[in-house]
């Protein structure tokens, strides 16, 4: 199994050589040469896998047992996804699971893939990357530095997952003043010698365009060992694909039913990790994309159009994870649509990263976008408000902003024959004041984490600015 660039410029690499780097040295983002093919005998066989089980089927075909011997691999895995690190799940719920489903009602269930550390779904595939980290550097003898951007969620998943790592240092970029105040204490509140948090005076795609800046320095990249855990990294995207096999397998009794799933979206990178299971032979019948009011996926998957926003029309909202205009796993998506072109993804992606937009239209790609199953929605702070109103008046259930937003777009394409599963993005404490608003009270938490936002912060503030980070990176290597 050998790892391609959507752009069409860097030789094939192994599992093993793309996991620490995130970018391709062409800037595109690695998939895999052919997707790897589950049968019905394949999925027959595991159906009524423990999640261990489940995760080491879909890994192992994705990672060379001459890159990463499988007895390791398996062992990795296997340290993972414990139930003492899922613990956080919801009454009557048995952390065994990992990602256990809550049914609503006849054929509408919640898939729990917040009950992690920092109680996000980016804990699923952040626990196992910071394994793998571990494993790839001691192996090699080599150190990495850490660079991400998030809106929320991904620098605290990181940050737990990475702390006290050997061979690791995190620097992690955010949004000044732009996540909730439980998201920030998450992340600020550490005081591990490896964890370092820049607050950037923008928006999160100024963040993430530090990033990906920084990453196509090749000699800074190659003279500080310069990783990434964002989404853009495969190892993240190839662990999220085994929670939809998980799900499906969940509320399905045979193969040949199929099942959709409902996937909050800012940066593509969960619902990209559908695209990659449906391609592997997953029976999904639809992707369905739900945005916030920053819904320019949900303006493409409508019209064609693929028109990223400056940061200036980048709303914060109360789903503030899905606060993005520049949907970096789209490139994944799009690579597929057009044959695997690279020569057209390079052209198409020339005109994002000159502040533009392309239409799919011309090509007659867009009219294929149906045969993958994707349909999409938005959702605002007054559909959220009333979704998680409702779904605690007619369910008993408290759900989280992003949440809502996916369970309101899931009810407008439902099939009541379908099956649909909301994947639960995170749990409603990390936004309570987003939920006293819409229910008038505070949302349960963790008795451990009761007053994590009293706790000691430490960040730095800098400008859009990616000298200074590189400095900053420099001074604390």
């Amino acid at each position: 199994m050998k790892y391609i660039s959507t752009r069409g410029q860097s030789p094939a690499l192994s599992f093993s050589e793309i996991l620490l780097g995130g970018l391709a040295p062409d800037g595109g983002l690695y998939l895999p040469e052919s997707y790897p093919q589950f049968s019905d005998a394949d999925l027959t066989a595991m159906r009524g896998m423990h999640y261990r089980d489940l995760a080491f089927a879909v890994l192992s075909r994705l990672v060379d047992e001459s890159d990463i011997p499988h007895d390791d691999l398996r062992t990795i895995i296997n340290n993972t996804y414990r139930a003492e690190v899922y613990g956080y799940v919801r009454q009557g719920q048995n952390a065994e699971d990992i990602t256990p489903t809550l049914k609503l009602e006849d054929n509408l269930y919640l898939l729990g893939l917040s009950n992690g550390p920092t109680l996000a779904f980016k804990d699923m595939a952040m626990q196992l990357l910071g394994n793998l980290f571990e494993y790839v550097l001691t192996k090699k003898g080599e150190t990495t530095n850490i660079l991400g951007a998030t809106s929320g969620d991904t620098g605290s998943a990181a940050e737990y997952a990475m702390r006290g790592k050997k061979g690791v240092r995190v620097f992690m970029l955010s949004p000044h003043q732009k996540m909730s105040r439980f998201q920030t204490a998450q992340m600020f509140s550490l005081q591990d010698d490896n964890i370092f948090n820049i607050a950037v005076k923008g928006v999160f795609d100024d963040a993430q365009d530090i990033v990906k800046a920084v990453s196509n320095d090749h000699a800074f990249k190659a003279k500080y060992k310069i990783g990434a855990v964002n989404s853009i990294n495969w190892g993240r995207i190839a662990a999220q694909v085994v929670y939809y096999f998980k799900g499906y397998l969940a509320v399905t009794q045979n193969n040949s039913q199929k099942v959709s799933f409902a996937v909050p979206s800012g940066n593509f990178g969960n619902v990209c990790a559908g695209h990659i299971a449906r391609m592997m032979g997953l029976p999904i019948d639809q992707l369905i994309v739900a945005t916030n009011e920053n819904d320019v996926l949900d303006e493409f998957f409508k019209t064609g159009v693929y028109r990223p926003r400056g940061a200036a029309n980048t709303y914060h909202t109360s789903s503030p994870s899905m606060d993005i205009s520049k949907a970096s796993n789209f490139e994944r998506f799009v690579f597929d649509l057009v044959g695997r072109d690279g020569a057209k993804v390079r052209a198409l992606w020339s005109k994002v990263d000159a502040g533009g937009a392309f239409d799919l239209n011309a090509d007659g790609y867009f009219s294929h976008v149906s045969e993958y199953g994707f349909v999409s929605g938005s959702s605002n702070h007054a559909n959220r408000l009333q979704t998680i109103r409702e779904t605690q008046a007619k369910y008993g259930v408290t759900i989280d902003t992003h949440t809502a937003d996916g369970l309101k777009v899931a009810l407008e394409h439902r099939d009541q024959q379908v099956p649909i599963l909301v994947l639960e993005t995170a749990l409603p404490a990390k936004f309570e004041d987003a939920i006293v608003e819409a229910l008038g009270h505070v949302p349960e938490r963790p008795a451990n984490l009761n007053g994590l936002e009293d706790l000691p912060q430490r960040s730095v503030v800098m400008d859009v600015d990616v000298d200074a980070v590189k400095a900053f990176i420099v001074a604390n290597t």
